[in-house]
């Protein structure tokens, strides 16, 4: 559902602000109060004349019309506490609290919280006697000749003195004179550093920092930094001067410690933070903080700004920086020269008509109004700063070019304006510079660019153990902490073989990741050990981030996927060993077992023991230079309509579909000790791979007429002309994996891999005769013949491509809906048994409900406030859901009590999921219950729900161990993982009749399913 979003300001930074958010396609109309002549009806943007300054009308406006989000330009607004009122009042806001951005209003309070939590700064004094101010200034052992106002004064309150005479002038015009007001009651003087001023900001979630790329401001009104101060005369970015290794100091001395402090503080910062900084010879020094993007800084970085503004300002409100950085054009520069009325700093006439603003966008050039106004359809100045004119091109001396080309084609008579933006930049390119390491075609700074890319994205794969913090020289892993008491280390590595040539050919590179991360962790798992950390390995011969940043973006998905940390990796840059565009991948991964729990039990298995085979996506990522050659013989290329997978495919798409990681859906299996053996069918497909974990007296006998056979290998068969054993010991044919488990638990194991996966009996283990082989496949040629989909007796748990009637689920909900993503995720499915037709919430404007809208599912709002019984409020409910059809219903953080008439009419056919083992801890408080009562391990329960609360018959449960120094906070984020696998498991079981309830009260297995295979 499209948003509408409010930003508050009338400025060019304002104007840019509502230009990018109007670029988002999720939002619907771009509100800007007060505006300007720039954002007055274009396109999705309009003004608006509501109040800013009253903080309650502003809020009821919000409400009154849709207003999803408030963006805040100016500073004045933030420390006015508009984003503590408009919050508290219920409306999104973005930006600091009234008491984080005393950072930016109060110069003596930003400077001694940095010298409380060591941030670089000058020296200073903060004074509120104008005596003891200039008694500071003759008396320092440093030129202390910069005197500040304290407080807000729109940017202008600085003064950089020639001498002691000068300063102390200056400190008397502010404090006596009262030359910027109130700002001005408290002055602090500092140090005057020396060397190159750059502006460096970052989005903060409170926790983490998403640097910009560092921008530089011009504040003196003529060309070569001659005359007054002012508000900015332009700005350019990024600034060659700071290097990736400078700037990744910025970040981690200045800009994260500042948010690391202010949390510490208790005033988490969440917004826009702007630090000012001095190059100095003793290293980075902050002039000033500012919270909100600066203006003309915002001009310069948001067209550099690759990502959707509007979802980086909800992964920053939301907490979700670490997982969801900011991306940003690279090998781009931009310059934005400011036009300012005739006058300006000082006193200027207004009215000035501008033209030629449309042909200056006809050359690709973005003109953002700041001082304008529409008088009898004519644009007219209305301020100091006019326009600025920004321009993007692949340099800064084209990005500069074009600006004042721009700037040349406006009517403005009398603008102020400079010529020379980015001077000190383009000086600095030019430098001659002896030979580096870059030019022997390692390109350090590309490398380190790459850390930063994906520091947040290990980060995001933080576990029990390990934080995934990059940067040392080793990672560590804290088994105990991990909850192991008499652990095995476990380990494995692999590659992703020749699959990467056609990942390089098709420029795909994301798909990989999981790819590499399978293939170890899959092995791992086979021993019954848990996947706990992974390292890669990227070599090349020319860096190319964006390439690397997607492999590797796809090895930390993938890891979140296997539940394992990316602890750490290593990307070679080795010109002349690799063509360009060429790499090569490896990977490592380290699990661990119990030393009681490791597989296989060789001792265990026994004749008559069951197979059964897990489905695999495909050909996974073994045997692709065979497969190369087969297409080589087709004369088939990547791009072309494949003659196998989905219609409307193409060869490239199917061969690149990813490897299938196991973890999550395997591990509470393999830890209920009902799996004896597990096989992760890798290089040398069924034949080698099922033998390694199988007693040699033993022989495996497989029924290809059991599962389900991808079409691919089908057509490679055919097209290859290969042989049945060819086949069976180069790829997979449909299994990923192969478990040995008793005759007397396999269907058990059954029903809990097709909650979640397609699954089939595919074989058993007999006797071996003298000489006989290790693996017989019958009726393979048959199979292939007829590849695609198994019969399974009408099951759409185990066939996606047979349609079959959806069982029609409603789900109630109360707030995020974090559970209910997790079941929209398994209504999608192809193969699933349930359709979600509704969403209701008893409380209006919650997340869950935007979840839903997104999903494409109808919402409804019954609201528990309006209602003058609990009767009647069921009613209500039971009435949409029956206008749904709704045959099932599932409470995923519904906060009401149902009443019994309720709960009776839809008896069997209401689920309710519960953060504990059931029928432990019962009611509310399930974590702090079980912290209490010292258990080791705890978990969720899904069940029917019956009137006893927490009293219904167990459908699924899942056990999370319990660790030392858990907090409830902690062990509730654990649980609420695996709810989001159990629940949908629990509705898909009885979604597909797999379980039913008994009058009785009890859980039966459907007898079909019982008897199947």
């Amino acid at each position: 559902m499209a948003e509408r979003v409010l930003v508050v300001g009338g400025g060019g930074r304002e104007h840019a602000l509502a230009w990018k958010l109007a670029q988002s396609p999720h939002i619907q109309q771009v509100l800007v109060a007060p505006g300007n002549a720039g954002t007055l009806d274009c396109g999705k943007i309009s003004n608006s004349e509501v109040s800013v300054s009253n903080h309650a009308i502003l809020a009821q406006f919000c409400k009154d019309h849709h207003v999803g989000l408030v963006v805040v330009g100016p500073e004045v607004p933030l420390a006015a506490g508009i984003v503590d009122d408009l919050m508290a009042a219920g409306v999104p806001c973005f930006g600091p609290s009234s008491k984080a951005a005393k950072l930016e209003a109060s110069k003596s309070f930003s400077k001694a919280f940095m010298e409380r939590h060591g941030i670089p700064t000058a020296r200073y004094g903060s004074f509120t006697d104008p005596e003891e101010a200039c008694g500071y200034i003759r008396s320092a052992d440093f030129p202390a000749l910069v005197v500040k106002a304290s407080g807000l004064a729109a940017g202008k309150g600085v003064i950089v003195a020639q001498d002691c005479e000068e300063a102390c002038r200056a400190v008397m015009d502010i404090m006596k004179d009262r030359a910027f007001g109130s700002a001005g009651d408290t002055v602090v003087v500092e140090e005057l550093l020396e060397g190159e001023e750059v502006s460096c900001l970052c989005f903060s979630d409170g926790s983490w920092v998403s640097p910009m790329p560092p921008a530089q401001d011009h504040k003196r009104l003529q060309d070569g930094d001659r005359g007054p101060n002012t508000g900015g005369m332009g700005a350019y970015c990024p600034t060659p001067q700071v290097s990736q290794e400078l700037l990744e100091q910025i970040r981690e001395l200045v800009l994260q410690k500042t948010v690391d402090g202010m949390k510490l503080e208790g005033t988490p910062y969440v917004g826009v933070l702007y630090a000012g900084l001095m190059l100095t010879q003793q290293g980075i020094k902050v002039l000033e903080f500012n919270c909100r993007f600066g203006d003309p800084e915002c001009q310069v970085l948001l067209p550099l700004l690759k990502s959707d503004l509007y979802e980086v300002i909800l992964n920053t409100m939301n907490g979700k920086l670490a997982s969801s950085a900011p991306e940003w054009h690279q090998d781009k520069s931009a310059v934005t020269v400011v036009m300012a009325s005739a006058g300006y700093p000082g006193a200027y006439s207004k009215g000035v008509a501008l033209t030629g603003l449309s042909q200056v966008e006809d050359m690709g050039i973005q003109v953002f109004h700041a001082g304008t106004a529409l008088k009898d359809k004519q644009v007219v100045s209305s301020g100091g700063r006019v326009l600025t004119v920004t321009a993007v091109r692949s340099s800064l001396e084209a990005a500069l070019q074009a600006a004042n080309q721009g700037v040349a084609a406006v009517g403005f008579p009398g603008a102020v304006f400079r010529r020379d933006i980015g001077h000190k930049a383009i000086a600095h390119l030019r430098q001659h510079r002896g030979l580096t390491y870059k030019e022997s075609g390692v390109d350090i700074a590309a490398g380190n660019k790459l850390v930063d890319v994906i520091k947040p994205l290990a980060r995001a794969t933080s576990r029990p153990g390990c934080d995934a913090e990059l940067g040392g020289f080793a990672g560590l892993f804290d088994l105990k902490a991990a909850g192991f008491i008499d652990p095995i280390l476990v380990s494995g590595t692999d590659g992703v073989g020749t699959k990467l040539k056609i990942a390089q050919a098709c420029g795909q590179h994301g798909s990989l990741g999981q790819d590499l991360v399978a293939m170890c962790a899959n092995d791992v798992l086979a021993q019954g050990a848990e996947p706990l950390f992974f390292l890669d390995y990227f070599s090349c011969g020319n860096l190319d981030v964006d390439v690397a940043a997607a492999v590797v973006a796809g090895i930390a998905k993938a890891c979140e996927l296997a539940r394992c940390a990316l602890l750490g990796g290593e990307t070679a840059e080795m010109p002349g060993v690799y063509v360009p565009g060429e790499y090569d991948l490896a990977g490592f991964c380290v699990g661990a077992a119990e030393r009681g729990a490791l597989l296989p039990r060789l001792a265990d298995i026994a004749e008559g023991d069951i197979l059964i085979g897990v489905a695999s996506s495909g050909i996974h990522s073994n045997g692709f230079s065979l497969v190369r050659k087969v297409l080589e013989r087709t004369h088939l290329s990547y791009c072309s309509p494949a003659p196998f997978g989905n219609p409307g495919q193409t060869v490239g798409e199917v061969l690149l579909t990813p490897t299938k990681i196991y973890s999550r859906v395997l591990l509470p299996i393999l830890r209920s000790g009902a799996v004896k053996a597990c096989a992760h069918i890798t290089g040398g497909g069924l034949l080698e791979n099922i033998p390694r974990v199988v007693p040699q007296e033993l022989t495996v006998d497989l029924d290809a007429s059991r599962w389900s056979i991808p079409s691919v290998f089908s057509w490679l068969q055919k097209e290859g002309g290969l042989s049945d054993c060819e086949m069976t010991r180069t790829f997979n044919c449909g299994l990923g994996a192969v478990l040995v488990v008793a005759p007397a638990d396999a269907q058990r194991v059954l029903r809990q891999l097709r909650a979640q996966e397609e699954a089939w009996i595919v074989g058993t283990l007999a006797h071996k005769p003298p000489g006989a082989e290790s693996v017989v496949v019958r009726n393979l040629d048959h199979s292939l013949l007829n590849a695609g989909p198994a019969s399974k007796n009408g099951s759409c748990l185990s066939d996606s491509s047979i349609p079959h009637k959806r069982t029609k689920v409603g789900v109630l909900i109360s707030g995020t809906g974090t559970n209910l993503q997790a079941l929209i995720e398994q209504a999608k499915r192809p193969s699933s048994c349930a359709e979600i037709v509704v969403v209701i919430s008893n409380k209006p404007g919650v997340q869950g409900l935007k979840r839903a809208a997104l999903a494409g599912i109808q919402t409804r709002v019954v609201d528990h406030k309006l209602y003058g019984s609990r009767a009647e409020f069921d009613s209500t409910i039971d009435r949409v859901l029956e206008e749904f059809g709704v045959e099932l219903v599932c409470l995923a953080g519904f906060m009401r009590i149902l009443t019994g008439s309720f709960v009776n009419k839809w008896n069997s056919k209401l689920l309710n999921i519960h953060p504990s083992l059931l029928p432990s801890f019962k009611g509310v408080n399930a974590q702090k219950q079980a912290l209490q009562a010292g258990v080791r391990l705890s978990g969720c329960t899904v069940h029917f729900v019956a009137e006893e609360v927490d009293a219904g018959a167990i459908i699924v449960q899942e056990a999370v161990p319990v660790f030392s120094g858990d907090t409830e906070e902690s062990l509730a984020d654990r649980i609420k993982e695996a709810e989001h696998r159990a629940f949908p498991a629990a509705m898909e079981l009885v979604a597909s009749g797999a379980v039913q309830l008994s009058e009785d009260g009890r859980v039966v297995w459907r007898s079909k399913l019982q008897q199947e295979d």
